[in-house]
């Protein structure tokens, strides 16, 4: 079942990794990349081996530095031994990256399961091959995106309006990293929202990541993770109609059914299990 919230911690903070395991997040993400400075790599390498060996009531993922950095593969040696649900690779450019990390798991022994997150909007030649390219991989897990890095790629002053909302090109990035996901197979992940003292605000944004068909959400802060599951939890009459749609199409014996005078078939089928599935873990 996948994740509503993914929550990002420096992996060389140990008070800040023990403040997310309280967080009630659905998956934390060890971050080895933005949120560690040059000096620190090492000492965070070694942090998160050692957060990862604990048993914990949430999936672990490790964001491991671009592959561009020549970092990656030691993050990955010193981390895959404890055997984390996954790794976060940011600034994808397309299927051959998510092979060359899925390479490096494979070399240091890492399982099949662990799968790859990928990040695939941060530059403009990602976003591109994100339009194009069919980015299935037997280690994908799901698809995400970012408009912070993409923004500074591009050289855009802002991503968002006045009113706080995505300009067009990261409304966009953001559609594409939705329809790349499905065509995929795997989860589609929101960006994060980075003002994390405005809940009003992100609450507005994962709703309409939920209503899109995005199935969670990035977040930078402990207290943005139940704005996050409340944004992705049904309201009740979505349960109740998911309910009467299952119902109506099992007596139906011609795979079509009416409710309240509307036609139903397979795609309403599909949707209200999808309810019922996101109603069964909230």
């Amino acid at each position: 079942m996948s994740c509503r919230s993914y929550l990002f911690v420096p992996a060389d903070s140990a008070r800040k990794l023990a403040k997310a395991v309280e967080s009630g997040a659905d998956a934390l993400i060890l971050d080895l990349e933005d949120a560690v400075a040059p000096a620190n790599k090492a000492a965070a390498r070694a942090e998160a081996a050692g957060f990862l060996a604990q048993t914990l009531p949430m999936k672990r993922y490790v964001r491991v530095n671009g592959l561009s950095t020549g970092l990656t593969e030691e993050d990955v040696a010193t981390t895959v031994a404890a055997a984390p649900d996954g790794y976060v690779l940011p600034k994808c450019e397309g299927p051959a990256d998510i092979e060359a990390l899925s390479a490096l798991i494979s070399r240091f022994g890492g399982s099949e399961k662990i799968g790859i997150i990928a990040i695939g909007t941060e530059t403009v030649r990602g976003l591109r091959r994100l339009m194009r390219e069919d980015w299935s991989h037997s280690r994908l897990s799901a698809l995400t995106w970012g408009g912070e890095d993409l923004a500074a790629d591009m050289g855009a002053e802002r991503n968002r309006d006045e009113a706080g909302d995505y300009l067009g090109p990261f409304l966009m990035a953001r559609d594409m990293t939705l329809l790349a996901a499905v065509e995929a197979g795997v989860a589609a992940v929101d960006a994060v929202f980075t003002d994390f003292r405005d809940e009003a605000g992100l609450l507005r944004e994962a709703r309409l990541a939920k209503t899109l068909g995005f199935s969670g959400k990035m977040a930078i802060h402990p207290a943005q993770v139940p704005v996050i599951h409340a944004a992705f939890r049904p309201e009740p009459a979505e349960v109740d109609w998911a309910r009467a749609v299952i119902a109506a199409l099992e007596a139906a014996s011609e795979g079509v059914a009416s409710l309240n005078g509307m036609m139903l078939d397979r795609p309403h089928l599909i949707r209200a299990r999808k309810i019922l599935e996101r109603q069964a873990r909230s």
